[in-house]
C-alpha cells in the first residue's frame, strides 16, 4: 500500500515550511507567563493596533457574517483605482499580499522556469517558486543590500519573474527609487517584475511604476494592509498591474478568498490617514530609539526604513530563547542564512525600552 508521501507531488516533499513568529499565547503557556506580560516584537505587526476606522467597519460587517463576501472585491478595487488613478480591473485582492504573489507563481511558473530574488529576501518568493517546480535564483546581497546590477545580470531566457522588495524583509534595507525604475525598464519582455511594497508606507518616497504599467511593461506591484494599517489578523493585500495580468490571476484565485470583515476593514482603513500618519511617526521614533540603544550596547544592526531592525546579537539563537523566558518574542534569522542575527520589530516606546533592557541583561 503506497504511503501519502509516495502519492504526493514530489516538490511538496522538499518544500520548506514557513516559520512564523511565535504567538503570545503559546510562549506564555510554554514558559508559565501571564499572556498580558508578553510582548511580541517578531512579526512586524503594528504596535498601535488596528486602524480604528478599519476595526469599526470590520465589527459592523460581522452583522452580515451569514452572507458570502463579495468575491470580486468590487468596492475595494474601485477605491484603490481612485487612489492610484488606475482602473478597477487593474487590481487583484488577496488573502494578504503573499497570496497574490503565490497566484503570480501559479499562473506563470512551470518546471524549467527561473525566478530571481535576493539571497536574504522574503521566503515566500522561494516557497512559491519551488511549489511550481521552478528554479529559484538567489542573487547574493553584499552587506545585506540588493545588488540590482547583479540581479539584472542573472536574467536568462528562462527567467519568468524577478521579485524585489523595498524595504526588504528581513533586512530592512531600501533601494533607490530611480534605480528600481531603471531596473524595471531594462528587463526583457518575457520577465515579470514584481515590486513588493509591503512596508512602503513607512518611506518618504518610493518608486512609481504606474506609467510603465500603463505603457505595457510587464510589471506588478504588491501591497498589504497588515503593517502600517494594522490589519495583519484579517489578512488582506493587493496586486496592481495591467488588466490582462489581473484577469489571468483572477482565473487562478479562489472564490471568496478574502473574508467579509477583512474587505470592509481594508476599504475603511484607506480613509484613516490620521492613523497612518501616527503609525509612521511612532515607527520613525522607534527606529531612532532602538538603533541608538543597539549602538550603545555595541550591537551591529542594519540601517533599515521599515518597521523593524535586523541586529547581530551574540549567541542570537540562545538569546531568542532567553528573551522568551522573560516575555519578549523576537525573530531569529538563521533560516534566512543570517545566523547570529535577530529581527526586532519596532514597538511602542515602552516596549522598545523593555527590549533594550533585556538585551542589556543578556
Amino acid at each position: 500500500m503506497p504511503t501519502y508521501s509516495e502519492l504526493a507531488n514530489h516538490q511538496v516533499l522538499s518544500q520548506p515550511v514557513y516559520e512564523a513568529g511565535r504567538p503570545i499565547e503559546v510562549v506564555a503557556r510554554e514558559f508559565g507567563l501571564d499572556p498580558s506580560f508578553v510582548i511580541k516584537l517578531a512579526s512586524n505587526e503594528n504596535p498601535l493596533g488596528p486602524s480604528p476606522l478599519g476595526l469599526a467597519a470590520a465589527k459592523k460587517a460581522l452583522d452580515s457574517a451569514h452572507l458570502y463576501p463579495d468575491g470580486s472585491s468590487t468596492f475595494l478595487r474601485e477605491k484603490l483605482a481612485k487612489i492610484w488613478s488606475m482602473q478597477p480591473n487593474q487590481f487583484v485582492i488577496g488573502n494578504g499580499s503573499n497570496e497574490v504573489m503565490i497566484l503570480l507563481a501559479q499562473a506563470f511558473l512551470r518546471p524549467g522556469s527561473e525566478v530571481i530574488f535576493g539571497s536574504q529576501a522574503f521566503v515566500v518568493y522561494k516557497l512559491a517558486t519551488l511549489m511550481q517546480g521552478a528554479t529559484p535564483v538567489e542573487v547574493p546581497m553584499p552587506n545585506f543590500c540588493h545588488d540590482l546590477k547583479a540581479m539584472r545580470a542573472a536574467v536568462t531566457d528562462k527567467t519568468r519573474i524577478l521579485f524585489l522588495a523595498s524595504p526588504n524583509n528581513p533586512t530592512g534595507g531600501t533601494d533607490n527609487p530611480q534605480e528600481i525604475v531603471d531596473l524595471a525598464k531594462s528587463l526583457p519582455d518575457h520577465v515579470i517584475f514584481c515590486l513588493d511594497e509591503a512596508y512602503t508606507e513607512y518611506l518618504d518616497s518610493s518608486a512609481d511604476l504606474r506609467e510603465l504599467i500603463k505603457a505595457g511593461r510587464k510589471i506588478v506591484v504588491t501591497r498589504t494592509f497588515s503593517k502600517a494599517y494594522g490589519l495583519a489578523g484579517l489578512r488582506v493585500g493587493y496586486l496592481m498591474g495591467s488588466s490582462e495580468v489581473c484577469g489571468i490571476l483572477n482565473r487562478v484565485r479562489q472564490p471568496f478568498n478574502v473574508n467579509l470583515p477583512a474587505l470592509a476593514a481594508a476599504e475603511a482603513a484607506l480613509d484613516d490617514q490620521e492613523f497612518l500618519n501616527k503609525s509612521k511617526r511612532v515607527n520613525a521614533a522607534g527606529i531612532t530609539q532602538l538603533s541608538e540603544g543597539l549602538k550603545s550596547l555595541g550591537f551591529k544592526y542594519i540601517d533599515g526604513k521599515a518597521n523593524f531592525l535586523a541586529a547581530q546579537i551574540p549567541n542570537a539563537e540562545e538569546a531568542f530563547v532567553k528573551l522568551q523566558k522573560v516575555g519578549v518574542i523576537v525573530r531569529p534569522l538563521k533560516g534566512y542564512g543570517m545566523t547570529g542575527w535577530l529581527r526586532l520589530t519596532i514597538g511602542t516606546e515602552a516596549q522598545n525600552a523593555r527590549l533594550l533592557d533585556e538585551l542589556k541583561k543578556l
